[in-house]
């Protein structure tokens, strides 16, 4: 899947690009690329509709000079003098950022887990395997049952990063995911709960995702009648159900750029608590086989594990160099600097702030849904949302229906919910009142990242509007 000379080319290219700035006189260089290869499957009505595979990839230039930077990005290095002259024409167009430098060069220890040797063998026909393996499943589990959508792919990407400060790293990291839509069309009733796992390993050939689409595609049938009106109430929000509303809020309210814009719930409530006193949030770049883990950030920098709530209380931020420059400059904070937080999501744009692999945790340690359920007691589970990317990461309020939901009575289940609306501030919710279970499961981000995270029982807060 990804020619044995992949590494070698694309550090060729930097170094070539790389000297071409040398020879325009350009004080302070960067140059990043990224070379993708992949073949994926897609399913849509209990059959394999499509095989596809390819690679992308290019050049990304950033230039700096006198605080001013500007950036470009090609496909082939042979057309390497344009772009850097493009570069140098947005800088010198773009205004000076007192303070700001390339990082330097400093040592980085590798991290494990990211690449899979295995995946690199894999073709179409291994995919079709696991195609066949995953609509088997879904219907031995129940005949019903058909995977009405989805797909599954591995991929490889080589990238490198070389600058004029010294830093010079390359690597290959792998990836396979799966995510499968299934459907239960029967009795005048449809339902069905999309599910999917991916991570830098190879996965099983039939993930536990299969059977947890299945499971919520029969629980979600038959609806019971409940009050409509609205009321706030305690919520258990399954991992899936609670991850694309919390990427969506807490790690960019956790940004060091937004926290001193006054951009942020929490701006201004440095080590003060934020969360419940038993609630920690870390952020790891160097978690083994982390999604998003890697040995050096998206400008170089090494990665770290930060804990940015520690016990309730914000001890920490995140922070790229650029934006840390940039806020001292203009007098919103006295002292910034990197924490290993610049992400990249390709070659085609500079680097950003953004989280690696963030984990919510509780000294209370996790609990048993069984066990979140009594002490819950009157209230309802949310396996899915939609809406969740309308959420407000400066306010924390969001407003999302599903139609994954569960009531609960004296901490049993009476029937699934056809439809409804639910509301409230994030930040208020995980305030106080917070159980974790204790099955952690990685989670795709609405803003970077992954997220671990378990199901979250939230006492307040939170209001449910049944349809």
């Amino acid at each position: 899947m990804l020619p044995n000379d992949a590494v070698e080319r694309i550090g060729e290219g930097c170094k070539r690009i790389g000297d071409l700035c040398k020879q325009e006189g350009i004080s302070q260089w960067e140059v990043v690329a990224f070379q993708s290869y992949g073949h994926q499957l897609d399913i849509e009505a209990g059959k394999i509709s499509l095989a596809a595979g390819g690679g992308e990839g290019g050049y990304g230039i950033r230039v700096l000079e006198e605080g001013r930077f500007g950036y470009a990005y090609l496909v082939d290095a042979s057309s390497a003098t344009p772009a850097i002259q493009q570069a140098l024409d947005v800088a010198r167009a773009s205004p000076a950022i007192e303070g700001f430098v390339l990082p330097s060069a400093q040592e980085a220890a590798p991290v494990d887990g990211l690449c899979d040797r295995r995946i690199l063998d894999i073709g179409p026909e291994d995919l079709l395997e696991q195609a066949d393996a995953v609509l088997s499943e879904v219907a031995s589990l129940d005949k019903r049952a058909v995977v009405t959508g989805g797909g599954l792919g591995v991929g490889a990407t080589a990238s490198a990063i070389l600058s004029s400060e010294g830093i010079e790293s390359s690597g290959i990291t792998t990836s396979h995911g799966l995510g499968v839509q299934v459907s239960i069309d029967a009795d005048d009733e449809l339902t069905s709960s999309y599910e999917g796992d991916s991570g830098r390993q190879l996965l099983a050939d039939v993930p536990s995702c299969i059977a947890n689409a299945v499971h919520w595609a029969q629980v979600t049938r038959g609806p019971i009648e409940v009050d409509s009106q609205p009321q706030d109430t305690p919520v258990l929000m399954t991992s899936e159900g609670f991850s694309p509303l919390f990427s969506m809020v807490v790690p960019t309210a956790l940004r060091g750029d937004r926290l001193v814009r006054n951009e942020s719930f929490w701006s201004g409530k440095e080590g003060t608590q934020v969360l419940a006193s038993d609630l920690s949030l870390i952020d790891d770049g160097r978690m083994d086989g982390g999604k998003s883990a890697s040995s050096r950030d998206g400008e170089g920098v090494p990665s770290r594990r930060q804990t940015l709530v520690e016990n309730g209380r914000l001890v920490g931020s995140m922070w790229g160099t650029r934006d840390a420059a940039q806020q001292v400059a203009e007098g919103r904070i006295e002292h910034a600097e990197t924490t290993g937080n610049a992400v990249r999501g390709g070659h085609q744009s500079p680097p950003g702030i953004g989280c690696s692999d963030f984990t919510m945790t509780s000294k209370n340690g996790g609990h048993s849904q069984d066990a979140l359920l009594q002490e819950m007691g009157d209230g309802y589970i949310v396996h899915s949302v939609m809406g969740a990317h309308t959420a407000n990461p400066t306010s924390g309020d969001f407003s999302v229906t599903t139609s994954t939901i569960l009531r609960v009575e004296g901490g049993q289940i009476l029937g699934p919910v056809k439809q409804a609306g639910l509301s409230g501030n994030l930040a208020k919710a995980l305030s106080e009142g917070v159980r974790l279970g204790d099955d952690v499961r990685v989670q795709g981000s609405y803003s970077s990242g992954s997220m671990h995270l378990p199901d979250v029982l939230m006492l307040q807060g939170l209001r449910v509007n049944p349809a």
